[in-house]
């Protein structure tokens, strides 16, 4: 009897669980190790700025620690969900979409917890301008490239997942909403209202990758394989 070609790779279940509790874990360390004054944005005062990372050197650098560490099992997510996507036969350009926005993402993710990092360090907080230009620098990464990066890698999969029906419907909806929210936010560079989409695509984006994983999971053999 021929043997049942099966699909080799890590669990994306199991990716995508890694991935956004180490994001919990950053948000949780960036609240449960500050002190004094609460979150700040990077639209907020300098001298507010500035004061709020003074005060919480720890929290600012086991919440970049973490963030760093997420981007590493979202950029496994990515490659081996379009991997999984090709093994499942799928011969579309949404598959280099959705592999370009995941290295974009992951990318991003990596730079942010960096960058964050450099804002517990004392020398770059001896300066008040460049504690301002290195919060909004983390902005961008983390919120905007970000999420442009996320919403193509949803638009790919999804739109590939709508036509070989790999997914169900309400699925592939949620991942075009990630996907919309994504490039809406693009215009963050333009206007402040639209940092709303950001938050969309990150958190929305979770329940997407949680769904997606658990759709392609279900069935490890190619198309067409015999029984």
């Amino acid at each position: 009897m021929k043997s049942t070609p099966r699909f080799r790779g890590p669990s994306l279940i199991l990716l995508a669980t890694v991935s956004i509790l180490l994001f919990v874990a950053s948000l949780v360390a960036a609240f449960a190790l500050r002190h004094g004054a609460s979150y700040v944005t990077p639209f907020a005062p300098a001298k507010a700025l500035r004061a709020f990372f003074t005060q919480s050197p720890t929290a600012v650098r086991v919440s970049s620690f973490f963030l760093f560490g997420s981007a590493i099992p979202f950029g496994i997510f990515a490659v081996t969900t379009v991997s999984r996507l090709r093994f499942m036969g799928v011969r579309a350009a949404g598959t280099n979409i959705a592999l370009l926005g995941g290295l974009i993402a992951t990318i991003a993710l990596l730079l942010s917890g960096i960058v964050g990092w450099l804002l517990s360090v004392p020398e770059v907080l001896s300066s008040t301008p460049v504690v301002k230009a290195t919060d909004y620098l983390n902005f961008l990464l983390g919120g905007v490239v970000y999420a442009v990066g996320f919403g193509l890698l949803a638009a790919g999969v999804s739109v590939t997942s709508y036509f070989m029906r790999l997914t169900p419907r309400w699925i592939v909806v949620l991942g075009m909403v990630v996907a919309l929210a994504g490039e809406l936010s693009s215009f963050s560079l333009i206007v402040y209202p639209a940092n709303f989409f950001i938050p969309i695509t990150r958190y929305a984006g979770f329940v997407w990758m949680l769904a997606t994983a658990v759709a392609l999971t279900r069935d490890r053999r190619s198309p067409g394989s015999a029984g």
